[in-house]
């Protein structure tokens, strides 16, 4: 009856604003609105989204949108897409993801259309009406601040849209984030099919490969305040692009390096892969952009890994349309990464944090992130060292950074990266357990809880249906013993 009454004062508010009690609007959202599956009988209004950002924080910004239109009970308008970010590209939504199927996949948590109906807009007196929210809005400020002018205005642009939704949210609109990121999110077919056959290529070369996101491109340096030692050239160039960001303040490279702010240079990311085990035979995706400093700043890498590849020399000709998007590049690395057998980001970023979350859910595969804090200082001082140390104490510093399954603590983290409500655990059955060893297993000494107790299955309940996957026990394996070695007490660089 409480249901029937306030859907009732719900629909009488498209007629006129004054007679809702907000009080028991906000009591039904938070009683009613969170329900997955269930679709609502009337729509309070069009929600307009402009996402910011590079793809994958769009895709963060989508994701949140959708789960934003379920709180506002809300009819999603397909999301505008950002073209004025430092990439610049003209990419639309429908060029880079599948419409339909992301449309027809949510169908039962919210209703999404291409656009505002003429006649709706036509019954407009007013143009539709924009705000920003605040960084991590909870639901309520939503309901509170954001409703009452849906309500009023019919169609409503929320702006600048990444990360505007609080981390920690009702378990259901946890598992409504999974349905959008994890499989209504899909790429068009052209960059599924060229996504896939640059992993077929990989694997027809070897069987296991490693997959890197170097994220060293000139935007990320000059965001990140740092310096790598190309003198007053380097200074004048990133100083020029941190002009885009007028509220960035003055940092001190040394003290962000110290840090652990500062991206590894490509060199340093080959040295932490050669110290964790990874032969120069190792074959390498390497995924990226335009890296700074170009090919003389890439050799390095080359040298530790000759069996160096990236998209461009896998695909050739085949990625000529492509070109021109950077958006549909990066969905082209994204697939690559996805598909890897262990995937190496180099700085804690939208793709690394994306990509992480996804290869978790999807029944865990290895992603290794740089300890960037401890190993800045260790890679200062590695001249004074023999590579055994050295060697030794990386794998010292990259404890808890290896992907291990259960290496976060609850609650903690960004949940794009860690979408632990939507990962049940299940106990471990003998008969599932795989034998064959990987030779970029981890540790060959102490296998982890997880590694001996649990599967990990991925959860999509609202589909009626839970689309599991065995946990992947072929983890990183190194061919000649363990990786990591105990602690050097004696040695400031250990801690």
């Amino acid at each position: 009856m409480w249901h029937l009454m306030l859907n009732g004062i719900l629909s009488e508010s498209l007629k006129g604003i004054g007679s809702i009690n907000w009080m028991e609007v906000i009591v039904y959202q938070l009683t009613f609105g969170n329900q997955a599956a269930v679709r609502e009988r009337f729509s309070n209004g069009y929600l307009l989204i402009a996402t910011s950002g590079g793809l994958n924080q769009q895709r963060t910004g989508i994701t949140d949108a959708v789960v934003v239109a379920r709180i506002l009970n809300a009819t999603l308008v397909v999301p505008e897409l950002d073209h004025h970010s430092f990439w610049k590209d003209e990419s639309d939504f429908s060029n880079i993801f599948d419409v339909g199927w992301f449309i027809s996949y949510l169908a039962k948590d919210v209703t999404i259309v291409k656009r505002v109906p003429e006649k709706v807009m036509m019954s407009m007196e007013k143009p539709p009406y924009t705000m920003r929210v605040p960084r991590k809005s909870e639901p309520e400020y939503y309901l509170e601040q954001v409703l009452p002018i849906l309500l009023r205005r019919k169609v409503l642009q929320l702006t600048k849209f990444d990360y505007r939704l609080a981390s920690d949210l009702d378990e259901e609109l946890q598992k409504l984030r999974c349905r959008v990121n994890y499989h209504a999110l899909r790429f068009t077919k052209p960059i599924r099919n060229l996504g896939q056959k640059l992993v077929f290529r990989m694997r027809r070369m070897e069987e296991r490969f490693i997959a890197v996101h170097l994220r060293f491109e000139p935007d990320m340096l000059a965001f990140s305040g740092c310096y790598y030692g190309g003198g007053d050239k380097e200074r004048y160039e990133l100083g020029e692009i941190r002009k885009r960001w007028a509220t960035l303040p003055e940092l001190s490279p040394d003290e962000e390096r110290a840090r652990g702010k500062c991206p590894l240079t490509p060199h340093e990311v080959g040295l932490m892969l050669r110290a964790l085990g990874f032969n120069n035979d190792t074959y390498l995706y390497v995924a990226s952009g335009e890296i700074y400093g170009g090919e003389k700043t890439l050799q390095p890498l080359r040298e530790l890994f000759p069996n160096f590849y990236t998209k461009e020399m896998l695909a050739g000709e085949e990625l000529q349309p492509f070109l021109p998007y950077s958006s549909r590049l990066a969905a082209i690395d994204y697939i690559v990464c996805d598909e890897s057998d262990v995937f190496a980001t180099n700085n804690n970023g939208n793709m690394a944090k994306i990509l992480a979350g996804r290869r978790r859910y999807m029944g865990h595969k290895r992603t290794i992130r740089p300890n960037a804090k401890r190993l800045s200082a260790l890679f200062m001082a590695r001249d004074k060292m023999d590579w055994a140390t050295f060697s030794r104490k990386v794998k010292s510093c990259q404890r808890g950074f290896l992907g291990e399954p259960e290496e976060n603590k609850p609650g903690r983290g960004d949940f794009h990266e860690f979408p632990s409500t939507c990962i049940c655990k299940r106990p471990f059955n003998l008969s599932n357990f795989t034998s064959k060893e990987n030779k970029y297993q981890i540790s060959r000494r102490n296998p982890t809880v997880s590694e001996s107790r649990y599967t990990y299955l991925s959860n999509s309940s609202n589909l009626e249906q839970k689309s599991s996957q065995k946990f992947n026990e072929e983890s990183l394996r190194d061919r000649h013993g363990s990786l990591i070695d105990e602690i050097d007490p004696d040695n400031p660089l250990s801690d």
